[in-house]
């Protein structure tokens, strides 16, 4: 066995690692700790590694003090039984004279399907000169748990598919700056382009037909890996059920007592815990999020109803039934994962005579609301936004406020008892929020 991981890494030294667009995201080492890039799967973390590998190639870095496994790989199976110990056993039997001499660079792709894994990183962070580059599929590598079991030795880092500006680096656009009439078509146009794409970094420029085909692939690989598998779960087509169900109702809301029900109406003997459990289990793989009802009661919070979105409004289009899913929903969507790329703290809001606000976020310490409506052409929508987010701001203290549409091309300010309310298009929410 060891032989084989020789010739493993030996392999991954002779590959060329494909450097992708260059990400957005400020990740950055912190001597002594780990690095760990956490997000979906197919959302470019392991680019996000070969272009750290190829940063070091071009600093000097010998290829052989680079040490490279993705566990995606089935020759590495045998490592969730046997443990990881024997991978820098490999490599230092290849290079003995580098052990306790140089810096050795080791990246781990998708590390959280090797059980221990932690305590591995962390005796290697102690023992060996090494500097660790990890990725992972799982929201559990950001939890407390982990940072104990690796005695502070990690810092972790979320990616998410393309944000809007980066998907304008991939068309070689800019979005920075005053936006000359033309570059602002441009823009405008790939904005276009990117709410029907999405951010999956694989799907940008895609047909159509394809892009549906890849989205459908991701969403089968997330059910049967990240959770039926993961979790052995005993009730497979249970999951897929309830998977099915929150994409079809993304930016809606839920309660898991209408879940259970939903679930025993088609024939699934399932207990309210168990499906809060699936529940925890899509949110653990970054592709389902459920937000709160904005209150300072907690007990209140919990007992409301939550809304779910999806990691990419895209994959939302491809993979739902397109009965209740519709553009404005997918808008939102969009909205609240640009919103989740800076910030875990977002809530919806009910003002006190039940009007809804899409999004209660903080971002940077203040506290921002957030209207989400695809168009404002219609005198009673218009009015019904505008007043849904004026109780808002009154009731929490806030002064200024947004609402996102999809259609227009210039920024609208209107002022109501003092209090501001900005209608912005959200190709420039998305700019102005990077």
């Amino acid at each position: 066995m060891l032989d084989a991981l020789k010739q493993i890494i030996l392999d991954n030294q002779e590959d060329e690692f494909r450097p992708g667009i260059a990400r957005l995201v400020n990740i950055t080492p912190v001597p002594g700790k780990a690095t760990v890039c956490i997000g979906p799967r197919r959302s470019g973390k392991s680019t996000y590694l070969f272009q750290r590998i190829q940063t070091l190639l071009r600093q000097g870095v010998a290829r052989e003090n680079i040490l490279y496994l993705n566990f995606f790989d089935d020759r590495l199976r045998h490592l969730q039984r046997d443990g990881l110990a024997s991978t820098i056993e490999a490599y230092f039997s290849l290079y003995p004279e580098k052990k306790s001499v140089q810096t050795i660079y080791c990246f781990f792709d998708e590390i959280q399907f090797v059980p221990g894994w932690e305590p591995f990183v962390d005796r290697l962070m102690r023992t060996e000169n090494c500097e660790v580059f990890i990725t992972g599929s799982s929201a559990q590598m950001l939890s407390q748990e982990i940072a104990t079991q690796m005695r502070g030795r990690a810092l972790s880092w979320e990616l998410f598919p393309f944000s809007f500006r980066e998907f304008l680096e991939f068309r070689n656009l800019s979005g920075t700056g005053p936006l000359p009439s033309k570059r602002e078509f441009l823009v405008r146009r790939a904005f276009d382009e990117y709410f029907e794409m999405g951010g999956f970094p694989e799907v940008a420029g895609l047909e159509r037909r394809l892009r549906i085909k890849v989205h459908q692939e991701y969403w089968s690989a997330m059910l049967f890996r990240d959770l039926i598998e993961r979790h052995n779960v005993a009730h497979p087509r249970a999951v897929a059920d309830l998977g099915h169900w929150l994409i079809d109702n993304a930016a809606s809301l839920y309660t898991v007592n209408r879940l259970t029900a939903y679930l025993k109406a088609l024939g699934h003997r399932l207990t309210k815990s168990t499906v809060s459990d699936y529940l925890n289990w899509f949110e653990d793989a970054f592709f389902l999020f459920s937000i709160q009802v904005f209150d300072a009661s907690i007990t209140r919070a919990k007992v409301n109803p939550k809304k779910v979105y999806c990691i990419d409004q895209s994959l939302v289009a491809s993979v739902s039934s397109g009965i209740l899913v519709n553009s404005g929903h997918l808008l939102e969507n969009l909205v609240f994962v640009a919103l989740r790329r800076l910030s875990p703290s977002i809530h919806y809001y009910k003002s006190k005579a039940g009007r809804e606000v899409d999004f209660v976020a903080t971002l940077k310490g203040q506290r921002r609301l957030i209207q989400v409506c695809e168009s404002l052409h219609d005198p009673n929508t218009r009015k019904r936004e505008i007043t849904a987010l004026r109780d808002a701001m009154a009731e929490l203290d806030v002064s200024t406020s947004e609402i996102v549409v999809r259609d227009g091309a210039q920024v609208e300010e209107t002022e109501i008892k003092g209090r501001h309310i900005r209608i912005v298009p959200a190709w420039r929410f998305l700019l102005d929020l990077a």
